[in-house]
């Protein structure tokens, strides 16, 4: 419930992935499709936040949005594991008393961002994988969603590309675009002044053995604190994870750094001399945001305290600086 005397700025920004991303691999019209997609997340997200309602609640609006577009690696437009099965994974924290909820593995969950949600709202626990993440869902009425919703071609095409690569097939002029990290991921501040924030994923293409990423990890891919600030990641999981990326990003406020500086210190610095691709968004509690990636490009989008929407994909766009900016309208 929002609290009358509440006056907190609002704000939001949101990530579509990172990785090779450059002008040369996009067309004119799925770069336009992107910006266009990014936009209609972003500003969501920010509706549900001039409503008065939670961080929270932005967070899941504005991820539903990218996991709805069959351009990002998360619900419909999700990779294929090597038995060309969907494998998706979500997690959402909210930063006044760190309540979270993550899923992994889901196959039939049109958008794991709200079963996330529902595992931190309506059980005792963090994190349900799979089949029993699942069952939790039917319980709690959540209508399971045909495999055919997540097929799309760009995604099976991507898994045949990767298989002939194993198989020494030479690859074709795609194999760029097979390089992105398309995680979705949002991060809030709403009006009582609480943080939150949240990723979904698809994960890599072509993965075996059940193999989950951090994008449900609460730590790596996924962080809130009101204390410091909210994190949501992507990139190379595997890196994030080993290096807790999104709680060490946290920490470093909480002890005194500046967003931008703990951020850069995180993502151009520990996980580059790891070799770990991609990037964050953050905020801290002043609405203060921070999108660093060591990649080619980032999808990235915000509306800051003052209203103004931004939007960018290439570095050239600006390392943290949007670009196409303008007021909001609603």
């Amino acid at each position: 419930m929002t609290d009358k005397h509440a006056n907190s700025p609002l704000a939001i920004v949101i990530h579509g992935g990172a990785g090779t991303i450059s002008q040369a691999s996009l067309t004119d019209e799925m770069e336009a499709a992107i910006r266009a997609a990014l936009k209609a997340s972003v500003e969501a997200g920010h509706r549900v936040l001039l409503d008065g309602a939670s961080s929270t609640d932005a967070v899941v609006a504005a991820i539903r949005i990218m996991e709805d577009s069959p351009l990002f690696n998360a619900g419909r437009g999700s990779v294929f594991n090597a038995a060309g099965k969907n494998e998706m994974d979500a997690s959402i924290m909210e930063g006044k008393h760190l309540d979270a909820g993550a899923v992994a593995a889901v196959s039939q969950i049109r958008n794991p961002i709200e079963l996330a949600s529902k595992v931190m709202t309506a059980s005792e626990h963090v994190m349900l994988i799979a089949d029993g993440a699942e069952q939790f869902a039917r319980l709690e009425g959540f209508e399971m969603t045909d495999p055919s919703w997540f097929l799309t071609e760009f995604r099976w095409q991507q898994l045949q590309r990767i298989k002939n690569k194993e198989t020494g097939v030479e690859a074709s002029a795609e194999e760029q675009r097979d390089q992105w990290f398309s995680t979705v991921g949002a991060v809030t501040l709403d009006c009582n002044g609480i943080l939150a924030a949240g990723t979904s994923t698809g994960g890599t293409s072509n993965k075996r053995w059940g193999r989950v990423g951090d994008s449900p990890i609460i730590g790596a891919g996924t962080y809130a604190d009101n204390n410091s600030c909210a994190v949501s990641a992507t990139g190379h999981g595997e890196y994030f994870i080993r290096h807790v990326v999104a709680y060490n990003i946290c920490n470093r406020v909480e002890l005194g750094t500046p967003l931008a500086e703990a951020t850069d210190t995180v993502v151009n610095h520990i996980l580059v001399k790891a070799k770990g691709e991609g990037g964050v968004i953050a905020m801290d509690p002043q609405g203060n945001i921070s999108t660093p990636f060591n990649s080619e490009g980032m999808y990235r989008a915000s509306i800051d305290v003052n209203g103004d929407l931004s939007i960018a994909i290439y570095r050239e766009d600006g390392d943290g600086d949007f670009v196409l900016t303008g007021n909001v309208d609603h």
